[in-house]
């Protein structure tokens, strides 16, 4: 059986072809239009057209369309309740593709299609339940638990990015105080490297930035690398609080794989191998012979793409 999937996003729509394994068969990205919901509906059905024709398939020939979306999501109405990038407010995303692709369409919010991409056929593949988080611009979260992707009552679940770390600490956007947001997104960790780099002007990640406006996620742990202590205050305090983090979420959920994506996560290894050593002394859970694992992410980009496809499969 083969499924459609398509990532939406506010720069580019990724289509993809995948089977029940989660390969991907054929893929088409195209542009976002900056356009009224039913011209980016037709950018949509055009992706998913060229995909299939990748792939070499028909339309006939698919089960169904999964698409994640940004925003807060409607599934059981098939409706993106509200999206800023693209004014979304109320959209029937999902009525608006069947009208136009002739396929039962499931949407879901991007973050929980990437970990049920990730589940399905990446870093959870085989696990009874996994948690993922995306350390990106912000934190983005999923869970799949028993096989079946979690959402909440109201599909606002696994905002796992707001939840606090440090009561009235650092603010954040979402308009509280102290989220793990605020001290473990990228964001939060280029803000430190460029508070750590004005405070230190002799630093090496003034090399490894070049400027303060160059900064990126990656920027402390290159200076790091070559003995900087700057650097190692930086990284080592970054940690620490993404360990809290994980810890707190691995001894609500206890999942058999806890998955860590996004760009600071491209560090690997000297970004997870601290982290392991510091949750294996917070998990309530540490004398139980069964532990959680803690990987990387394996997909990359594909996560979102698969995960949509394969909504349908873990409904």
């Amino acid at each position: 059986m083969y499924y459609l999937g398509i990532d939406l996003g506010g720069i580019n729509i990724a289509a993809a072809v995948v089977d029940e394994a989660g390969k991907i068969l054929g893929r088409y990205s195209r542009p976002t239009p900056k356009a009224p919901a039913v011209q980016v509906a037709d950018e949509m059905a055009r992706a998913a057209r060229a995909a299939v024709e990748q792939a070499g398939l028909t339309l006939e020939q698919i089960a169904s369309l999964g698409v994640g979306s940004p925003g807060a999501i409607d599934p059981t109405e098939g409706t993106v309740l509200y999206w800023c990038n693209l004014d979304f407010e109320h959209v029937p995303l999902g009525k608006l593709l069947e009208d136009r692709l002739r396929l039962p369409v499931y949407l879901e919010n991007d973050a929980n299609a990437a970990a049920l991409g990730e589940y399905a056929a990446g870093a959870g593949k085989d696990s009874t339940s996994m948690v993922a988080i995306t350390l990106g611009t912000g934190i983005g979260g999923g869970a799949v638990l028993n096989g079946k992707l979690y959402t909440g009552f109201n599909y606002a679940g696994m905002e796992v990015g707001h939840f606090v770390l440090e009561y009235h600490g650092r603010p954040c956007n979402c308009g509280r105080r102290g989220c793990f947001e605020a001290y473990c997104s990228a964001t939060a960790l280029i803000r430190q490297t460029r508070a750590a780099m004005e405070a230190h002007p002799d630093s090496l990640l003034w090399t490894a930035a070049g400027s303060l406006d160059a900064v990126e996620g990656r920027t402390a742990f290159a200076a790091q690398a070559q003995g900087d202590p700057a650097a190692r205050s930086v990284v080592e305090e970054y940690q620490q609080y993404l360990a809290c983090g994980i810890a707190s979420l691995i001894n609500i959920f206890q999942p058999e794989v806890f998955c860590v994506g996004g760009g600071v996560a491209n560090a690997g290894e000297t970004l997870l191998a601290p982290v392991r050593a510091m949750v294996a002394q917070e998990d309530y859970a540490r004398n139980n012979p069964r532990q959680t694992r803690i990987v990387r992410a394996a997909l990359g980009n594909d996560a979102g793409l698969i995960g949509a496809a394969l909504l349908p499969v873990f409904r």
